[in-house]
């Protein structure tokens, strides 16, 4: 099995120690370095292939956010997983929009964040249940607080296949598991989601998630 190249990107050291501990150690992965901001984090993205980037969300001379934004634009085969204990809605509100491909809180388990790095790596998206019901307050509460921003209804004019497959999409199945689900291919699953995203003016899952949750589209969200 090809092993996860990933880095660990933390402005503490505690914290870098803790990962290295027990994913350095996991035959699946392997971990090619560690930083302690952006900026260096892009230093051994630029010198190493890195699959995976690991990272905080508020760090030093440069954040996980503008992190995330460069990888993407400068290194689109690497992708980032934002890891943070910031859970207030200034902070989701940001997750939402950088365009990483998994988020979890720091409080979440070892096999929670393994399992996060191998479905982001198979070109998966990962949202820990954690962040989704952050996520769904933080919805709430805006439209509560906004109700001029509450909007009702089908405005992206999405298919009944659409709104099938995120549905599946929001309940974490994969894209095997949704082609298998619903008699379709992968590479339909693929494509279907390409239209999700740019029919909703999202940039990843997360907004998608959020545009579900907003609009109500499901009786369960």
């Amino acid at each position: 099995m090809e092993k996860i190249k990933l880095i660990i990107v933390d402005d503490h050291q505690v914290v870098r120690d803790g990962l290295k501990k027990y994913i350095g150690n996991d035959e699946n992965f392997d971990l090619i370095g560690e930083a302690e901001n952006g900026k260096k984090a892009l230093d051994l993205i630029e010198e190493h292939e890195v699959d995976i980037v690991l990272s905080d969300l508020n760090m030093p001379e440069m954040d996980g956010l503008e992190l995330t934004e460069k990888v993407i634009k400068n290194y689109p085969e690497s992708k980032v997983i934002i890891l943070t204990m910031l859970d207030e809605p200034h902070y989701i509100k940001q997750l939402m929009s950088c365009g990483a491909e998994g988020y979890l809180f720091k409080n979440s388990g070892v096999e929670e964040v393994k399992t996060a790095i191998k479905k982001v790596f198979n070109g998966e998206t990962y949202m820990s249940d954690e962040v989704t019901e952050k996520l769904t307050q933080y919805v709430i509460k805006r439209n509560h607080t906004n109700p001029e921003k509450k909007k009702f209804g089908f405005q992206a004019n999405l298919t009944k296949r659409e709104l099938e497959i995120l549905e599946l999409v929001i309940k974490e199945y994969t894209n095997q598991e949704i082609a298998d689900k619903l008699f379709i291919s992968v590479r339909t699953v693929d494509a279907h989601k390409r239209n999700l995203i740019e029919k909703t003016g999202s940039r990843n899952i997360a907004g998608l998630v959020m545009y579900a949750i907003t609009h109500q589209l499901f009786d369960n969200l």
